[in-house]
């Protein structure tokens, strides 16, 4: 039996108040980042800056840990630190999204807030429909969906969803992720007037198109955006097999870098580069802020596979949403850097300088936890190796000689350790974000950052520095982070 808007959000709100003790015991639960309230997260959607606060919106299933019928969940921030939880903003409740309110993004437009989602449906044969849909907002809470506004075109699958919205020249564009009936991915692009109504303008990027090989099954959450002068293409490929250290997670996040034509709709563009080489991320989706930089939030998981292991199912919640980061484009690729409203969240600060490291594990005094942030700077590489042991089992550590950054976590369902690899010519400094089961690591100022959940025994807190054949003098400053995430 169909449901109202306010039956499906009266019984989200009934669902978390029956599991929030459950939910608050979890020790695996984040300080600072956006998690759920309880049941499923995944793909941040709507990231915008709009009266004076910025809005994420984010894919929640409040009933489960599994993927569903999704709702949009909301938090509203001052700073992009701080996050309240706002009211359910989109719900499952209408025929053409009665199976879930995929992601999507949002726009400002004559002071209002216009947001742009995928109706899934399953219709009485069990085949999935796909709708691009709309809602509108005066304040940023209520939305008002106006329904469809684009049916999927000839020659695509309804694999067609998550719509992002920008304004260029004074159009309004939207790029789409799709599945040719070939089963080939691709990006697509539409023009719009007014918002409402949309034009189909071709494929923007994809499997056979500007020089570019078979590139996967399907193309998800795509992104186009200008910075100093490079068009960026985020998307997420499906159906890459993995290349050396390259595309080793289920499914993939990268961008492609070079100039559109938005004349004739062509992409002149480089080769896919991953934009985190870690376990868990995907689907990021970006904004610009007032002053104008161009700031990435992402999920911090990856598709199905581990779920059912995933440690705090047992605790009625499961996922989160990375820290917000600034990109910026610098010597021919996108650079992430955590954006510096962080340094809000520090307390408790320690510096330690010229410490030189050899063989012997070196602890440093209150350098430790589970919650914090680290900086390391490199001052002299004298060895064939540096490690940075965090906690029971985490780890990075660079091979001078191989060129080669690891990072290592303990697997989820047995005691072992699992790693993820990227080459890098140097190594200048490191910094490490570990928020209880997450640690984001930005290397070289973010040419290179490895996102993961990490769940090591919560009771070991050590951070130990490493050098392997010869000796390495760095400088370290450490900060408690300060809890911002209550619920």
């Amino acid at each position: 039996m169909k449901q109202s808007f306010s039956e499906l959000k009266q019984r989200a709100y009934k669902n978390i108040d029956d599991r929030k003790k459950t939910v608050a015991r979890d020790p695996y639960r984040l300080h600072f980042h956006i998690m759920p309230l309880v049941g499923l997260l995944n793909d941040p959607n709507g990231f915008v800056f709009y009266k004076g606060q910025y809005h994420m919106f984010y894919q929640w299933n409040p009933f489960q840990t599994e993927h569903g019928a999704k709702f949009w969940g909301h938090a509203v921030s001052d700073d992009l630190v701080h996050w309240e939880e706002a009211p359910i903003a989109l719900a499952p409740d209408q025929w053409y999204d009665k199976n879930g309110c995929y992601s999507g993004s949002a726009v400002v437009f004559q002071e209002k807030l216009y947001v742009f989602y995928t109706g899934n449906v399953k219709n009485e044969h069990g085949k999935r429909e796909s709708y691009q849909c709309l809602a509108v907002s005066e304040d940023g809470i209520h939305f008002e969906k106006k329904g469809p506004i684009i049916h999927v075109p000839q020659g695509y699958t309804m694999h067609f969803r998550d719509p992002k919205v920008f304004e260029k020249d004074g159009k309004w564009y939207m790029v789409l992720g799709a599945q040719t009936e070939d089963e080939q991915g691709e990006a697509v692009i539409y023009t719009s007037a007014d918002l409402a109504n949309w034009s189909f303008q071709g494929v923007l990027a994809g499997s056979g198109h500007n020089g570019l090989s078979d590139f996967g099954y399907m193309w998800e959450c795509p992104d186009l955006f200008e910075l100093d002068g490079q068009d960026i293409l985020a998307v997420c490929p499906q159906g890459l097999s993995p290349k050396g250290f390259a595309y080793n997670n289920i499914f993939q996040s990268g961008y492609f870098a070079g100039k559109v034509d938005y004349e004739k709709i062509l992409f002149d563009h480089g080769n896919f580069v991953e934009l985190d080489r870690g376990f868990d991320f995907y689907a990021p989706q970006t904004t610009a802020d007032p002053s104008g930089r161009r700031i990435l939030v992402g999920w911090m998981g990856n598709a199905d596979e581990g779920d059912s292991i995933h440690p705090t199912i047992k605790h009625e919640w499961i996922h989160a949403l990375t820290l917000p980061r600034e990109l910026q484009w610098k010597d021919g690729k996108l650079h992430q850097y955590p954006v510096e409203e962080l340094q809000l969240l520090r307390e408790e600060g320690v510096h330690h300088t010229d410490v030189v490291v050899w063989e012997e594990a070196v602890d440093l005094p209150r350098v430790n936890g589970q919650v914090f942030e680290l900086e390391i700077a490199i001052k002299d590489l004298a060895a064939a190796e540096f490690s940075v042991e965090i906690g029971e089992k985490s780890s990075f550590r660079y091979d001078a000689k191989t060129q080669i950054c690891t990072f290592q976590r303990r697997e989820f369902s047995k005691n072992g350790v699992e790693g993820r690899h990227c080459v890098l010519e140097s190594l200048q400094n490191i910094q490490i974000f570990k928020d209880t089961s997450s640690i984001e690591i930005f290397i070289n100022n973010g040419e290179e950052v490895f996102t993961s959940r990490v769940f090591d025994n919560l009771d070991v807190d050590e951070i130990r520095f490493i050098a392997k054949a010869g000796h390495v003098k760095i400088d370290v400053k450490k900060w408690n982070i300060k809890r911002v995430t209550e619920y």
